[in-house]
């Protein structure tokens, strides 16, 4: 029958005991402490070598350009629309006085005049647009960019993304609509002054040729009200009670080679004559007092101060 092991190894030190002397059992019992190697954890990091640490960083593509290798350009990608224009080509420059001036004075006749002078350009851009909208007339066109207008001013003021998107064009959105958040705006058209008329048109391509955009500016003068009141609910610009007289330039696009494209408000002209725009009220912290722990406001009775009208430009 096998002996176990342990019985073995216990037998077998007795006896390694029993055959050594008393000075080199003492000498046993108190041993020189052994150094035993132990793999740690292993590193993630391994350190730089001794001869890399002198050297600067060199710039890759300096050290592949400086032994023949060509690096391919970079560019810089930037999406754009094709499906409006990024601006207002040959903007109209209306004349000073405009809606002032009676067409019998002596100043009316000669813009009169003129704006007959400019309308040659005009009459080409109107044959360009015939071909691609059989249905454009300069009669009726008026009366439908102030359609617009209003339907998309409306649709301003309940933020309604869908429609506000199918009236304006691409360019025109951001320019409506930046800087509304956390405001209420208050709109109505009232009437209009004067009939609208068309005073300008342009047609050019863009990108290639024979991708053509129509561009046509319409005067409007009319009666609006306009009331802007912030997050607080406070009123910073306009009236709902007080009617204002406008007088405006509209510029309506359509990308005439798109078949399914519509005339939409893209912008509008306003010139270096118009007189300058009322300023924003801006809401303000009146700071109150100090109170104690102990101490309430209604307590005090404490009379907030008038503070004079001040006005922030725009």
């Amino acid at each position: 029958m096998a002996v176990p092991i342990t019985r073995t190894l216990a037998s077998f030190q007795r006896a390694k005991w029993s055959i050594l002397k008393p000075q080199e059992v003492s000498a046993l019992r108190h041993p020189v402490p052994l150094l035993v190697l132990v793999r740690t954890k292993k590193r993630h990091f391994i350190p730089p070598a001794v001869s890399q640490k002198g050297k600067k960083d060199v710039n890759p593509e300096a050290k592949a350009r400086a032994a023949g290798i060509v690096f391919r350009q970079q560019y810089i990608e930037r999406p754009i629309n094709i499906s409006c224009t990024a601006g207002i080509f040959d903007p109209y420059v209306p004349p000073e006085g405009d809606a002032r001036l009676t067409s019998l004075s002596k100043e009316g006749l000669k813009q009169r005049t003129e704006q007959l002078r400019q309308t040659a350009a005009s009459q080409l851009a109107f044959r360009k647009m015939k071909e691609f909208d059989p249905e454009f007339s300069t009669k009726d066109f008026a009366t439908r960019a102030q359609d617009i207008f209003i339907d998309a001013h409306n649709a301003l003021c309940i933020f309604n993304k869908e429609k506000l998107h199918s009236l304006v064009t691409e360019r025109c959105y951001p320019e409506m609509t930046r800087g509304n958040r956390y405001k209420t705006l208050r709109w109505r058209f009232v009437e209009s002054l004067e009939a609208p008329r068309v005073v300008h048109a342009r047609s050019t391509d863009m990108v290639s040729k024979g991708n053509l955009y129509g561009q046509v500016t319409v005067r409007m003068h009319s009666r609006q009200i306009l009331a802007i009141y912030d997050r607080f609910g406070r009123l910073m610009l306009g009236s709902e009670d007080q009617p204002k007289d406008v007088l405006e330039y509209l510029v309506m696009e359509r990308h005439l080679v798109n078949n399914y494209g519509s005339w939409r408000l893209h912008g509008k002209i306003v010139p270096a004559w118009a007189p300058a725009k009322d300023p924003i009220i801006k809401t303000v912290m009146i700071p109150g007092p100090e109170l104690k722990p102990d101490e309430e406001f209604d307590a005090l009775n404490h009379q907030v101060p008038k503070m004079e009208a001040v006005q922030w430009s725009k």
